[in-house]
């Protein structure tokens, strides 16, 4: 039972066609709870504590790129939920960022601090984006993918894995 649920809020699971159509859905159902200038030293670590972890997974993913069978369906999913709901949620913080620019009285040491998370912004997005290729990648080769193969389907692949001297 999803936490919704719990509190009375009933409703069909959406499905989107894209990441775009989901952003845009969440854009238009609420406003965030935008914060005040005080609060960026919190929005900061927010941002790079999400950056490095994100970095630490993708490194991690990428060791399991050569034997993605050591994967399964249930990992792969679950990092594809967590890392879109990631990237989705980065316009959250775009946006932050560009209210305190417009609207607030800034010092130099904040300009510059906006600047530098606005930086981190856009490698969080890519990161986070190549996070999910490496999982949709992933979903090809799970160890459910390879036990579901015939003996004979997976001695061909063995062999034609197998690189002849030159």
């Amino acid at each position: 039972m999803s936490n919704l649920s719990k509190r009375g809020i009933n409703h069909p699971p959406l499905k989107f066609k894209s990441f775009k159509g989901r952003i845009e859905y969440m854009k238009s159902k609420s406003e965030p709870n935008w914060q005040p200038i005080r609060n960026l030293p919190l929005i900061a670590k927010l941002i790079d504590g999400q950056l490095t972890e994100a970095k630490r997974q993708y490194t991690t993913l990428l060791e399991a790129r050569p034997k993605p069978y050591v994967l399964d369906d249930y990992m792969v999913q679950r990092v594809i939920r967590a890392y879109t709901e990631q990237l989705e949620f980065l316009w959250v913080y775009e946006k932050q960022l560009t209210k305190w620019k417009k609207e607030e009285r800034l010092t130099s040491s904040q300009q510059s601090e906006i600047s530098r998370l606005q930086k981190q912004l856009e490698h969080s997005r890519k990161i986070l984006t190549d996070i999910l290729t490496l999982a949709e990648e992933f979903k090809k080769g799970t160890i459910e993918k390879v036990m579901a193969k015939s003996d004979l389907k997976l001695g061909i692949e063995f062999l034609r894995s197998i690189k002849k001297p030159d």
